[in-house]
């Protein structure tokens, strides 16, 4: 077990002046029980904390570091732009021409886009453009689905919420609530009652294509397509929420792996390269809504700002450049033999779930395709796991339902140490 005696010291610190010692709430350890770890370094594929422990990092940032952390073209990118360039001006720059186009390019759904702060903007903006432009009120998500912490996804949402055991969180106003529609997952059935129940009400259905915060859990076949029919047979906006997905499960999104285009579409992690990011864009007829052009309105002081579009524009024009996607699939097969191979040598019946680079494997026997599935997962025996991976040196998401997240600079040796210590994890899980 790695000596953490800084980390707890800085913890004991940190909570006497942040709300439970940490800025975003899975960071605290609290459904896998212990204190967390605090960072110094990060390179490649490897963590270093406060007291020298180095770790495997299967993280990457929730998603971000798909390059892996301080990937040497982004960060001489970045000191470029803040030795040349500056932090922020509050004013239009080149670069914001540069990364909407390069994004339209990429991903199927965008004719225009508006780049904000964070994934939590970016829905929250979609929404509310999506209520402008129907006239309507009332939007469906799915339970279980994240999509960021604003009052109308906080209704059986998932992540934090879902791992804190609050999956309503008060503040929520029940007006809000009331407007706030949840589908079940992968039940096309489910919707098409919504819908019918609200007739002319429902502004937009907002999904997950891939849902990163229940697990993961791929839509089944046909059901994206589904919702695409319904949507345009009754005046919804349809958005696929791709935060967490975009640029991860392949270059253009969930949306070109599936086929599938939704009306509009929000992006964050990947875009910014590890740093504060998030877009939200889509159909050009929509988007023209959006202030100062249209009257539905967005802002944000820091939007555009320098060393974001940097740190992302590099990364998108990396993985335009490298293609590692056929390389992430390589290597998140060899896990995810690796971790069947180990679970049918124990004898267990676990779930594992797998698009791309994110994959979940889930304690349960039960085939996980939703909120009501996940939740059948047994979390203390997952605290247990999630520990002895710590203490061999591999750092996973300290939740259950939250995705590991491969990256093109783990190594096969990397996965060797992975998959040996997922058999010893397992065993000390059932312990």
């Amino acid at each position: 077990m790695p000596q953490i005696t800084k980390s707890i010291e800085l913890f004991e610190k940190a909570k006497k002046f942040i709300p439970g010692g940490v800025n975003s709430p899975v960071r605290a350890f609290k459904s896998v029980g212990g204190t967390p770890i605090y960072m110094a370094k990060g390179s490649g594929a490897y963590m270093t904390d406060v007291d020298g422990n180095t770790y495997l990092d299967y993280v990457g940032s929730w998603g971000p570091f798909i390059l892996g952390s301080m990937h040497p073209r982004i960060t001489a990118a970045l000191e470029y732009t803040l030795k040349n360039i500056g932090t922020s001006f509050g004013t239009p720059i080149e670069m914001e021409i540069e990364i909407a186009e390069l994004l339209c390019k990429i991903v199927p759904s965008l004719e225009m886009v508006r780049m904000v702060n964070s994934g939590t903007e970016a829905t929250m903006s979609a929404v509310r453009l999506a209520r402008g432009y129907t006239g309507r009120d009332k939007i469906i998500k799915f339970e279980g689905c994240y999509h960021g912490h604003g009052d109308s996804f906080l209704i059986k949402a998932g992540s934090g919420a879902l791992t804190l055991g609050a999956p309503d969180s008060p503040g929520v106003t029940k007006g809000t609530a009331m407007d706030t529609l949840n589908a079940t997952y992968n039940d096309i059935e489910s919707v098409k009652l919504l819908v019918q129940e609200n007739k002319g009400q429902v502004a937009a259905i907002i999904i997950e294509p891939v849902a990163g915060n229940t697990g993961v859990i791929p839509a089944q076949p046909g059901f994206l397509a589904a919702l695409r029919e319904l949507c345009t047979a009754e005046g919804i906006v349809l958005i696929f929420d791709e935060v967490m997905c975009g640029f991860r499960v392949a270059l253009g999104g969930a949306q070109s792996l599936y086929g599938v285009t939704p009306d509009l579409t929000t992006m964050g992690k990947i875009i910014g390269g590890g740093l504060p990011v998030g877009a939200f864009g889509g159909k050009r007829e929509i988007m023209e809504r959006v202030a100062p052009l249209g009257d539905v309105y967005q802002a944000g002081t820091l939007s555009g700002n320098p060393l974001a579009l940097t740190a992302g524009l590099e990364t998108l024009k990396i993985l335009i450049d490298e293609n590692p996607y056929p390389e992430l699939e390589r290597k998140a097969k060899i896990i995810e033999a690796g971790f069947s191979d180990n679970l049918k040598k124990l004898g267990l019946n676990y779930v594992q779930n797998r698009v791309g680079s994110m994959s979940c494997l889930f304690f349960t026997g039960t085939p996980v395709v939703n909120y009501s599935t996940a939740i059948t997962a047994n979390v203390k025996k997952h605290g247990k796991y999630f520990h002895s991976l710590l203490d061999q040196g591999i750092y996973t998401a300290p939740s259950q339902f939250e995705a590991m997240f491969i990256s093109a600079v783990h190594t096969d040796e990397d996965l060797e140490k992975t998959i040996k210590a997922n058999y010893n994890a397992l065993v000390a899980s059932e312990k």
